[in-house]
Protein backbone atom coordinates (compact mmCIF):
# COMPACT_ATOMS: atom_id res chain seq x y z
CA UNK A 1 0.00 0.00 0.00
CA UNK A 2 1.34 3.44 -0.95
CA UNK A 3 0.52 6.80 0.59
CA UNK A 4 1.04 10.34 -0.60
CA UNK A 5 2.62 12.79 1.81
CA UNK A 6 0.54 15.94 2.27
CA UNK A 7 1.31 19.25 3.93
CA UNK A 8 0.45 19.82 7.61
CA UNK A 9 -2.10 22.51 6.69
CA UNK A 10 -3.87 20.25 4.21
CA UNK A 11 -3.84 17.41 6.72
CA UNK A 12 -5.42 19.64 9.37
CA UNK A 13 -8.12 20.71 6.92
CA UNK A 14 -8.95 17.10 6.11
CA UNK A 15 -9.05 16.14 9.77
CA UNK A 16 -11.48 18.96 10.55
CA UNK A 17 -13.69 17.99 7.61
CA UNK A 18 -13.75 14.35 8.71
CA UNK A 19 -14.54 15.37 12.27
CA UNK A 20 -17.52 17.43 11.14
CA UNK A 21 -18.72 14.57 8.94
CA UNK A 22 -18.43 12.20 11.89
CA UNK A 23 -20.31 14.51 14.27
CA UNK A 24 -22.93 16.25 12.14
CA UNK A 25 -23.63 13.67 9.46
CA UNK A 26 -26.71 14.72 7.46
CA UNK A 27 -27.65 17.41 9.97
CA UNK A 28 -27.73 18.50 13.59
CA UNK A 29 -31.44 17.86 13.95
CA UNK A 30 -31.54 19.08 17.55
CA UNK A 31 -30.27 22.53 16.57
CA UNK A 32 -32.17 22.70 13.29
CA UNK A 33 -35.51 21.94 14.94
CA UNK A 34 -35.40 24.65 17.61
CA UNK A 35 -33.05 27.43 16.48
CA UNK A 36 -34.16 29.82 13.70
CA UNK A 37 -31.74 30.15 10.80
CA UNK A 38 -31.37 33.90 11.32
CA UNK A 39 -30.83 33.79 15.11
CA UNK A 40 -27.62 35.55 16.18
CA UNK A 41 -25.72 35.24 19.43
CA UNK A 42 -22.37 34.79 21.13
CA UNK A 43 -20.65 32.13 23.22
CA UNK A 44 -17.63 32.26 25.51
CA UNK A 45 -14.95 29.65 26.11
CA UNK A 46 -14.98 29.31 29.89
CA UNK A 47 -11.94 27.76 31.60
CA UNK A 48 -12.74 25.41 34.49
CA UNK A 49 -9.31 23.99 35.33
CA UNK A 50 -5.81 25.41 35.79
CA UNK A 51 -3.23 24.67 33.14
CA UNK A 52 -1.69 25.76 29.83
CA UNK A 53 -4.03 26.77 27.01
CA UNK A 54 -3.53 25.13 23.63
CA UNK A 55 -5.59 24.82 20.47
CA UNK A 56 -6.68 28.43 19.98
CA UNK A 57 -5.32 28.60 16.44
CA UNK A 58 -6.89 25.27 15.55
CA UNK A 59 -10.21 26.40 17.02
CA UNK A 60 -10.13 29.46 14.77
CA UNK A 61 -9.75 27.10 11.78
CA UNK A 62 -12.70 25.02 12.99
CA UNK A 63 -14.95 28.07 13.21
CA UNK A 64 -13.77 29.50 9.89
CA UNK A 65 -14.17 26.22 8.04
CA UNK A 66 -17.76 25.81 9.23
CA UNK A 67 -18.91 29.43 8.95
CA UNK A 68 -16.62 32.21 7.71
CA UNK A 69 -18.96 34.81 9.20
CA UNK A 70 -18.23 33.75 12.77
CA UNK A 71 -16.23 36.41 14.60
CA UNK A 72 -13.62 35.07 17.03
CA UNK A 73 -12.24 37.41 19.68
CA UNK A 74 -9.24 35.75 21.33
CA UNK A 75 -8.62 36.88 24.90
CA UNK A 76 -5.98 34.31 25.89
CA UNK A 77 -3.43 32.90 23.45
CA UNK A 78 -1.83 29.48 23.03
CA UNK A 79 0.83 28.79 25.64
CA UNK A 80 -0.57 31.11 28.30
CA UNK A 81 -1.36 30.00 31.84
CA UNK A 82 -5.08 29.71 32.58
CA UNK A 83 -7.17 29.26 35.72
CA UNK A 84 -10.83 28.54 36.53
CA UNK A 85 -13.09 31.45 35.60
CA UNK A 86 -10.92 32.75 32.77
CA UNK A 87 -12.60 33.42 29.43
CA UNK A 88 -10.26 32.42 26.60
CA UNK A 89 -12.35 33.63 23.66
CA UNK A 90 -15.73 34.98 22.65
CA UNK A 91 -17.32 33.88 19.38
CA UNK A 92 -20.15 35.84 17.76
CA UNK A 93 -22.40 34.84 14.86
CA UNK A 94 -25.20 32.51 13.87
CA UNK A 95 -26.44 30.51 16.85
CA UNK A 96 -26.76 27.41 14.70
CA UNK A 97 -23.07 27.67 13.83
CA UNK A 98 -22.07 28.20 17.45
CA UNK A 99 -23.93 25.07 18.51
CA UNK A 100 -22.66 22.86 15.69
CA UNK A 101 -19.00 23.80 16.14
CA UNK A 102 -19.05 23.60 19.94
CA UNK A 103 -18.20 19.94 20.47
CA UNK A 104 -15.44 19.65 17.86
CA UNK A 105 -13.76 22.82 19.12
CA UNK A 106 -13.96 21.63 22.72
CA UNK A 107 -12.72 18.13 21.92
CA UNK A 108 -9.64 19.58 20.23
CA UNK A 109 -8.92 22.32 22.75
CA UNK A 110 -9.48 20.18 25.84
CA UNK A 111 -7.11 17.48 24.58
CA UNK A 112 -4.48 19.90 23.30
CA UNK A 113 -4.59 21.90 26.54
CA UNK A 114 -4.26 18.71 28.57
CA UNK A 115 -1.19 17.72 26.57
CA UNK A 116 0.35 21.20 26.82
CA UNK A 117 -0.27 21.24 30.57
CA UNK A 118 1.29 17.81 31.09
CA UNK A 119 4.26 18.67 28.87
CA UNK A 120 4.86 21.89 30.78
CA UNK A 121 5.04 19.94 34.06
CA UNK A 122 7.79 17.73 32.61
CA UNK A 123 9.61 20.71 31.12
CA UNK A 124 9.73 22.52 34.45
CA UNK A 125 11.30 19.45 36.05
CA UNK A 126 14.19 19.70 33.57
CA UNK A 127 15.07 23.31 34.42
CA UNK A 128 18.76 23.72 35.14
CA UNK A 129 19.76 20.74 32.98
CA UNK A 130 20.53 20.48 29.28
CA UNK A 131 17.91 17.79 28.68
CA UNK A 132 14.82 18.42 26.57
CA UNK A 133 11.60 16.43 26.67
CA UNK A 134 10.47 14.71 23.46
CA UNK A 135 7.11 13.37 22.39
CA UNK A 136 6.64 10.06 20.54
CA UNK A 137 4.41 8.51 17.86
CA UNK A 138 2.11 7.20 20.60
CA UNK A 139 -0.64 9.57 19.52
CA UNK A 140 -4.37 9.35 18.84
CA UNK A 141 -4.85 8.12 15.23
CA UNK A 142 -5.78 11.11 13.08
CA UNK A 143 -4.95 13.71 15.73
CA UNK A 144 -1.16 13.58 15.68
CA UNK A 145 -0.66 17.00 14.12
CA UNK A 146 -2.77 18.64 16.82
CA UNK A 147 -1.22 16.64 19.65
CA UNK A 148 2.34 17.39 18.57
CA UNK A 149 1.47 21.08 18.26
CA UNK A 150 0.28 20.92 21.86
CA UNK A 151 3.60 19.43 23.00
CA UNK A 152 5.46 22.37 21.45
CA UNK A 153 3.04 24.84 23.02
CA UNK A 154 3.77 23.25 26.39
CA UNK A 155 7.51 23.73 25.89
CA UNK A 156 8.45 20.26 24.66
CA UNK A 157 10.21 19.20 21.47
CA UNK A 158 8.73 17.14 18.65
CA UNK A 159 10.55 13.93 17.82
CA UNK A 160 9.87 12.76 14.28
CA UNK A 161 6.35 13.57 13.06
CA UNK A 162 5.93 10.20 11.38
CA UNK A 163 7.87 7.45 9.68
CA UNK A 164 8.87 9.73 6.82
CA UNK A 165 10.99 12.49 8.36
CA UNK A 166 13.69 10.60 10.27
CA UNK A 167 15.35 7.17 10.40
CA UNK A 168 14.89 5.42 13.74
CA UNK A 169 16.41 1.95 13.85
CA UNK A 170 14.64 0.28 16.75
CA UNK A 171 15.26 -3.16 18.25
CA UNK A 172 12.98 -4.96 15.78
CA UNK A 173 14.64 -3.27 12.79
CA UNK A 174 18.06 -4.31 14.09
CA UNK A 175 16.96 -7.89 14.76
CA UNK A 176 15.23 -8.33 11.40
CA UNK A 177 18.14 -6.71 9.55
CA UNK A 178 20.64 -9.12 11.08
CA UNK A 179 22.39 -6.88 13.57
CA UNK A 180 23.54 -3.32 14.16
CA UNK A 181 26.23 -3.16 11.48
CA UNK A 182 23.89 -4.51 8.82
CA UNK A 183 21.05 -2.21 9.82
CA UNK A 184 23.22 0.93 9.66
CA UNK A 185 24.85 -0.06 6.37
CA UNK A 186 21.48 -0.82 4.74
CA UNK A 187 20.19 2.50 6.03
CA UNK A 188 22.99 4.47 4.38
CA UNK A 189 22.60 2.61 1.08
CA UNK A 190 18.86 3.32 1.10
CA UNK A 191 19.37 7.04 1.73
CA UNK A 192 22.08 7.29 -0.93
CA UNK A 193 20.07 5.40 -3.55
CA UNK A 194 17.09 7.73 -3.01
CA UNK A 195 19.09 10.92 -2.50
CA UNK A 196 17.50 11.47 0.92
CA UNK A 197 18.98 13.55 3.72
CA UNK A 198 17.50 12.25 6.97
CA UNK A 199 18.94 12.08 10.45
CA UNK A 200 19.63 8.58 11.77
CA UNK A 201 18.92 7.41 15.30
CA UNK A 202 19.49 3.91 16.61
CA UNK A 203 18.18 2.21 19.73
CA UNK A 204 20.49 0.18 21.95
CA UNK A 205 19.40 -2.20 24.70
CA UNK A 206 22.69 -2.78 26.51
CA UNK A 207 26.34 -1.78 26.66
CA UNK A 208 27.38 -4.41 24.12
CA UNK A 209 25.05 -2.89 21.50
CA UNK A 210 26.23 0.58 22.48
CA UNK A 211 29.84 -0.38 21.81
CA UNK A 212 28.87 -1.86 18.43
CA UNK A 213 27.26 1.44 17.45
CA UNK A 214 30.27 3.44 18.63
CA UNK A 215 32.59 1.17 16.68
CA UNK A 216 30.53 1.52 13.51
CA UNK A 217 29.45 5.16 13.66
CA UNK A 218 27.40 6.67 10.86
CA UNK A 219 24.49 7.79 13.01
CA UNK A 220 23.33 11.04 14.65
CA UNK A 221 21.68 9.97 17.89
CA UNK A 222 21.72 6.97 20.21
CA UNK A 223 18.58 5.99 22.08
CA UNK A 224 19.29 4.32 25.43
CA UNK A 225 16.26 2.08 25.83
CA UNK A 226 15.21 1.07 29.34
CA UNK A 227 18.59 1.92 30.86
CA UNK A 228 18.61 2.60 34.59
CA UNK A 229 19.68 6.04 35.78
CA UNK A 230 23.10 4.72 36.77
CA UNK A 231 23.60 2.95 33.44
CA UNK A 232 22.42 6.04 31.57
CA UNK A 233 25.04 8.14 33.32
CA UNK A 234 27.70 5.59 32.45
CA UNK A 235 26.54 5.39 28.81
CA UNK A 236 26.54 9.19 28.43
CA UNK A 237 30.13 9.26 29.73
CA UNK A 238 31.16 6.54 27.27
CA UNK A 239 29.52 8.34 24.32
CA UNK A 240 31.23 11.54 25.44
CA UNK A 241 29.33 13.92 23.10
CA UNK A 242 30.26 11.99 19.96
CA UNK A 243 26.56 11.59 19.23
CA UNK A 244 23.32 12.99 20.61
CA UNK A 245 21.80 10.89 23.36
CA UNK A 246 18.19 10.07 24.20
CA UNK A 247 16.69 8.20 27.15
CA UNK A 248 13.52 6.22 26.54
CA UNK A 249 11.36 3.62 28.20
CA UNK A 250 9.09 3.98 31.20
CA UNK A 251 10.39 7.36 32.32
CA UNK A 252 7.82 9.09 34.52
CA UNK A 253 7.27 12.48 36.09
CA UNK A 254 8.88 11.05 39.25
CA UNK A 255 12.06 9.85 37.54
CA UNK A 256 12.65 12.31 34.70
CA UNK A 257 14.77 14.70 36.78
CA UNK A 258 17.17 11.90 37.74
CA UNK A 259 17.60 10.99 34.06
CA UNK A 260 18.11 14.63 33.08
CA UNK A 261 20.91 14.98 35.61
CA UNK A 262 22.88 12.20 33.88
CA UNK A 263 23.71 14.62 31.06
CA UNK A 264 21.48 12.99 28.43
CA UNK A 265 20.36 15.35 25.65
CA UNK A 266 16.77 14.20 25.16
CA UNK A 267 14.18 12.27 27.16
CA UNK A 268 11.20 10.82 25.31
CA UNK A 269 7.92 10.44 27.17
CA UNK A 270 5.01 8.62 25.54
CA UNK A 271 2.68 9.66 28.35
CA UNK A 272 2.62 13.23 26.99
CA UNK A 273 0.11 12.07 24.38
CA UNK A 274 -1.03 8.50 24.94
CA UNK A 275 -2.75 8.78 28.32
CA UNK A 276 -3.23 12.47 29.07
CA UNK A 277 -6.40 13.88 30.63
CA UNK A 278 -8.18 16.69 28.82
CA UNK A 279 -8.35 20.08 30.51
CA UNK A 280 -11.84 21.03 31.66
CA UNK A 281 -13.53 23.91 29.82
CA UNK A 282 -16.95 24.70 28.34
CA UNK A 283 -18.53 26.84 25.60
CA UNK A 284 -21.38 28.77 27.13
CA UNK A 285 -23.98 31.11 25.67
CA UNK A 286 -23.53 34.76 26.60
CA UNK A 287 -26.98 35.99 27.61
Amino acid sequence: MEFKRISPDELEDRLIELAFAEDIGDGDHTTLCCIPADAMGKSKLLIKEEGILAGVEVAKKVFDKFDKDLQVDVLINDGEHIKPGDVAMIVTGRVRSLLQTERLMLNIMQRMSGIATMTNKYVKLLEGTNARVLDTRKTTPGLRMFEKQAVKIGGGVNHRIGLFDMILLKDNHVDFAGGIDSAIERCHKYLKDRNLDLKIEIEVRNFDELQQVLNHGGINRIMLDNFSVADTRKAVEIINHRFETESSGGITIDTIRSYAETGVDFISVGALTHSVKGLDMSFKAVK
